[in-house]
């Protein structure tokens, strides 16, 4: 039926931000152009982290990779870099994740099933092989074992040659947002919280390039949050981050250059762009006000963005290339700083390497052809992106009131104030979909009966006896005395406050697996188990 004109039909952003039928220069008075957008890489960020943003240089595309063994991975890679991506993102199985070896009875069935698997030091040498560690950066989605994987990295980078002050990229080592969103958590949060600082320490003195945190809104976006909840509770997560930082006697200016985002990017267009521009906006003054910061390196908010995995279809999947180039869009014109475009398959499984060209070459043709990389900030100035910039950032500003009232991030995930903010909009987002209030193309209107079959990422079946195999040849060759000993230094400092990095990077460099090193922690920390 077609809308009438005679009468206003109410339209609101997935944040439940009331958009009015026409904006004009009246929604803006009073309103300081000086204040709240300054120039393209002055405070307070608004408008983007650099003067000239992508007239000097594209944001790195990378492609987020891993399945099956390091091998298969190292060829994913390899065939990336050759497609023209610029940067690498690698993916980890879940055992990986979760602290358990390949051979663990916990790991059976899960072996390089979302990411790849990696236990040792063997692994991850083959995960890296002929890569050029000393010219592209990594960027490890890791978190409850991010301290292992790091170290693992720094070890098979010196082997190379690559010394510490030379290698960059990024771990995620976001715990915080574990407990609220995603769940692949080990250790109670206070305990993991030592670990994420522990970490800022050893980087700032040993890996100066490294990213040591991607202060992550990405899956609490996944797990159903609006925009604005993943914006709040993801600065929510950094302040408690900084505070940790800040007790443990670091330094402001010393670790918070460092500090990095990672957002999702969804359907809503503009107020994606908004969303990505508020958040610099805030993060800016925060980091002035609260934290007294004076280096501009600690101001300024650097992000990685994804599309939306959660928007993606099963029904009519090649419609998601649309979606995904919206969504990369919208993260362009938001400033991102580099990029990670789903494949149009990732609803059914793993991206098939067409999918996965595919998503890079969507990348590709916004940065080089659709003129968005000419000018910075190229919304800038619109009386509907400013108005909607600034509705984004009071939501923001009140949840993290309310989160101060609460006593801070990590009080209010014991308290599951976020863990229940978020669920109850997903409730709302997915019943707007079964009501058909929301419409999701393919899925509640234009829908195509039966259609044709997709291709879909084929599952090696004997993936997991052959990675079980070299973990155990890894125990059989290795000095088992000497294992045992790196162990109970782990262990010792675990018990005290010695940083855990420097007793873990012996162990693993003697062969240590990942399960033994998580395991002495388990043992040391204690798991965390949700409040129900």
């Amino acid at each position: 039926m077609r809308e009438s004109t005679s009468r206003s039909v109410e339209r609101r952003t997935d944040s439940g931000i009331e958009i009015r039928p026409v904006y004009t220069p009246g929604e803006l008075d009073g309103w300081d152009p000086e204040e709240k957008l300054g120039l393209p890489g002055e405070y307070p960020y608004t408008r983007g982290v650099h003067p000239q943003m992508y007239r000097q240089r594209l944001w790195t595309m990378r492609q987020y990779a891993g399945f099956g063994t390091a091998e298969s991975t190292n060829e994913r890679f390899k065939f990336l870099l050759d497609a023209g991506q610029t940067g690498l993102s690698c993916a980890f199985d879940l055992p990986t994740q979760m602290g358990y070896d390949s051979d663990h009875p916990r790991a059976e069935g899960e072996v390089g099933k979302v990411g790849v698997a990696i236990d040792s030091l063997a692994d991850m040498r083959l995960l890296l092989t002929g890569l050029p560690l000393d010219k592209v950066t990594t960027s490890m989605t890791i978190n409850s074992t991010a301290a292992i994987l790091l170290l693992l990295y720094e070890l098979v980078a010196s082997e190379q040659g690559v010394p510490g002050n030379e290698i960059r990229g990024t771990i995620q080592n976001d715990i915080l947002k574990e407990y609220v969103a995603r769940g692949t958590y080990i250790y109670p949060p206070r305990q993991s919280m030592r670990l994420v600082v522990d970490t800022f320490s050893y980087c700032a003195q040993n890996l100066p390039q490294w990213n040591t945190i991607s202060i992550s809104g990405y899956h609490i976006r996944e797990a159903g949050s609006t925009a604005v909840q993943e914006v709040a509770f993801t600065l929510a997560d950094a302040i408690a981050y900084v505070e940790a930082a800040l007790a443990a006697g670091l330094d402001v200016d010393d670790f918070a250059p460092r500090l990095s985002f990672f957002w999702n990017a969804h359907n809503n267009l503009f107020e994606e762009i908004a969303k990505f521009r508020a958040a610099r906006r805030i993060w800016a003054r925060i980091m002035t006000d609260r934290f007294g910061a004076k280096d501009d390196r600690s101001k300024v908010l650097r992000f990685h963005t994804q599309t939306g995995g959660s928007t993606l279809t099963a029904q009519q999947p090649e419609n998601n290339i649309v979606r995904v180039t919206l969504q990369a869009l919208a993260a362009a014109l938001g400033g991102t700083q580099s990029l990670h475009t789903n494949g149009f398959d990732e609803a059914l499984g793993l991206p098939t390497t067409k999918a996965a060209k595919v998503a890079l070459r969507t990348q590709q043709i916004i940065g080089y052809e659709s003129g968005v990389a000419d000018t910075a900030d190229p919304l800038a100035g619109s009386y509907f992106v400013e108005s909607l910039t600034d509705e984004v950032e009071k939501g923001v500003l009140s949840y993290l009131d309310r989160i101060d009232e609460i006593g801070g991030a990590v009080a209010a995930i014991e308290a599951r104030f976020m863990q229940d903010e978020i669920e109850t909009a997903a409730y709302a987002y997915a019943k707007a979909i079964d009501d058909d209030e929301k419409i999701v193309v393919g899925v509640n209107k234009f829908v195509d009966e039966g259609g044709e079959a997709a291709e879909v990422f084929p599952i090696d079946v004997e993936l997991q006896r052959s990675q079980v195999e070299r973990t155990r040849r890894v125990r059989l060759e290795r000095d088992d005395e000497g294992v045992s000993r790196a162990l109970e230094d782990v262990r010792a400092a675990a018990r005290g406050t010695q940083n855990l990095l420097v007793p873990m990077k012996v162990a693993l460099a003697r062969m240590a697996t990942l399960g033994e090193v998580s395991d002495v922690l388990r043992e040391e920390f204690g798991l965390y188990v949700p409040s129900s």
